[in-house]
């Protein structure tokens, strides 16, 4: 008698057209917003993975990433996702650069796999592949039991459970 096994990933991914609407809405909020005018205030993509902040104070810069933070909790993405740098001086202007992290490291996921094995139900087994884990085990409850297991835990990344089957 061969029973099914049920499985779900455990992965850390950018929902990036959510994060993109995010970086749009933030950009048209510091412009016209009163106390950003003329603070040389803005905020744009910086490659794939990174997000660029400007004005001409150390404040107005962390101004313009609270905005941006405000913007994505309205969208449902994460904040452990934004590794923000301090602002610098550049010129006449400080820089912020904001780093996205995406991916589960191989350290963490071992983390995930130990939290899974020492507190999860008996017969759950979480296989580590590349930058995500795979959950498997006989019982949908069981899986059920691992993810509210997880969800109680407060990783320093964001971490979502997808492909559930």
């Amino acid at each position: 008698m061969a029973s099914q096994e049920s499985s779900f990933d455990i992965v850390s991914k950018l929902d990036r057209h959510e994060v993109d609407n995010a970086l749009n809405q933030a950009a048209k909020e510091i412009g016209t917003r009163f106390d950003f005018r003329g603070v040389g205030a803005s905020i744009a993509w910086a490659g794939d993975h990174a997000v660029d902040i400007r004005a001409n104070s150390e404040e107005r810069a962390k101004a313009v990433l609270d905005v941006f933070k405000d913007k994505l909790v309205k969208r449902g993405v994460s904040l452990k996702t934004l590794d923000p740098s301090d602002p610098r001086p550049s010129g006449k202007e400080y820089r912020m650069a904001v780093a996205l992290k995406e991916g589960i490291s191989a350290d963490d996921a071992r983390k995930i796999a130990k939290i899974i094995r020492d507190e999860g139900p008996k017969g759950v087994r979480a296989q580590v592949q590349g930058e995500e884990l795979r959950v498997s085990s006989k019982k949908k409850d069981d899986l059920q039991a691992v993810i509210a297991l997880l969800k109680g835990k407060d990783f320093d990344f964001a971490v979502q459970f997808v492909n559930y089957r």
